[in-house]
């Protein structure tokens, strides 16, 4: 046995000896209502709602089978887009639908005053802002007691 594994023994030794030391604690009688409750309401709970192990045999089934048929049409259908791209008449068809779609939104862009895009980029600076100080505020709140 290494050094290591003797120290680590030693170690769970000590902390089991100090924890087995302390009290017990009595939980406040409400958190039984409230964990049996909890438990109750889970129970409860229709199949479809709990984890997937907990679904009927045939809805796990039918799940794989919709996965595994949505995934290979997936492939099929990339294949055929790229297969249908191949061809020029393809290419230029695309090409003429991006460069229509990028002076009609280079158009819209033009029409928008200067002065309402640097007001949107100030907004949504202290948008920004705020939610980054909620955040802080939440953490801080929440967790940084625990």
């Amino acid at each position: 046995m290494s050094q290591a594994d003797d120290n680590d023994r030693k170690l769970a030794h000590l902390v089991d000896r100090a924890v087995r030391g302390l009290p017990t604690r009595i939980a406040p009688p409400t958190l039984e209502l409230r964990v049996l409750g909890e438990l109750g309401r889970h129970v409860a709970l229709p199949w479809w709602r709990q984890s997937f192990s907990h679904w009927p045999r045939y809805a796990r089934t039918l799940f794989f089978a919709v996965c595994a048929a949505l995934s290979g049409m997936a492939f099929v259908g990339g294949a055929w887009i790229v297969a249908g791209i191949g061809t020029v008449q393809a290419w230029r068809q695309t090409s003429a639908v991006v460069a229509g779609a990028s002076a009609l939104l280079i158009s819209m862009v033009r029409t928008i005053p200067t002065a309402w895009l640097y007001d949107a980029a100030a907004v949504t600076a202290v948008l920004y802002a705020l939610l980054f100080a909620l955040g802080a505020a939440a953490y801080r709140t929440l967790w940084a007691d625990l």
